[in-house]
């Protein structure tokens, strides 16, 4: 049951990974997963076994939500952006008030509102960074292999970061269609048995993975010493991280047109999101 239950957190940390507005690492949060998932990255070597036992399923269920998110979500997205992203506003939004009784334990003083406004501040401001950001184009080359093992770094510090938007800062940088596309064009590929599409999709594709793996340990390492040293503080930060996600959510929402019926099964979405946060964030008896 409880492989289960990791491998369901672990596919909807995954199927945000290109869900524009939406944080991997503020789900772990929301989902109580995120200090289980540091603490496995920076013990690994040390206690392999228990490490495997959250790292396996959380890993095994990132990939399955990133591939599904590549078309059953993707299509969902197309055809139901305000119910998608509602419903990813709910997946956060049900794990605030565990993230607040952490906060709260260091009193709210003027530097832990300070902390709170300024990454609130970073995070509501990403959006209008890269207005007008032309995509790039991917084609294999030694400095084509240099840049996505950057972006690759730069992901694994949204993916273990709470409130940061990996899809965000790919907008940003002009990255995230182009990766979109070489990752169903490598997987069609795959199915198609075409080797030209697969050797593309490890050239430029495979850089970036071996960036993310050296990146989120790296960052794990950071961020397990700033919870052990300042949790209290951190956690003002990270609330102001979270809080500021569901603001890029509904800023995505509104480029869209909506009717009385988008916005009942939107609102539909959102409470079956904090539904499912909760539900699956409990505590293992």
């Amino acid at each position: 049951m409880k492989f289960l239950k990791q491998l369901c957190q672990g596919s909807l940390i995954g199927a945000s990974g290109f869900m524009p507005g939406v944080s991997g690492g503020t789900l772990a949060v929301s989902m109580g997963l995120y200090d289980k998932i540091l603490y496995s990255v920076n013990h690994f070597t040390r206690e392999p076994k228990e490490s495997l036992r959250t790292l396996l399923p959380v890993g095994i269920g990132a990939v399955l939500g990133l591939l599904g998110l590549s078309y059953g979500l993707r299509g969902l997205f197309d055809n139901f952006p305000v119910q998608t992203n509602l419903l990813f506003a709910g997946l956060i939004l049900g794990g605030i008030p565990d993230i607040v009784r952490i906060a709260k334990k260091e009193r709210a003083v003027l530097g832990n509102i300070l902390l709170f406004l300024l990454f609130f501040g970073l995070i509501v401001g990403i959006p209008y960074i890269g207005a007008g950001t032309k995509d790039v184009i991917l084609e294999p080359s030694v400095l084509m292999v240099l840049k996505m093992f950057g972006v690759g770094i730069l992901a694994a510090l949204t993916m273990v970061v709470p409130g940061v938007s990996g899809s965000a800062i790919l907008l940003i940088i002009g990255y995230y269609q182009p990766i979109l596309n070489e990752i169903t064009d490598c997987i069609s590929g795959f199915f198609q048995m075409d080797s030209q599409w697969i050797m593309r999709g490890i050239l430029i594709l495979g850089p970036m993975a071996i960036g993310m793996a050296a990146g989120v340990i790296w960052v794990a390492a950071l961020m397990e010493y700033l919870l052990k040293h300042c949790r209290g503080k951190t956690y003002w930060a990270i609330l102001g991280l979270v809080l500021a996600s569901p603001v890029g959510i509904f800023t995505e929402i509104m480029k869209f047109s909506v009717d009385f019926f988008t916005i009942l099964t939107g609102a539909a979405a959102m409470a079956a999101g904090i539904f499912l946060s909760r539900k699956i964030g409990e505590k293992e008896s």
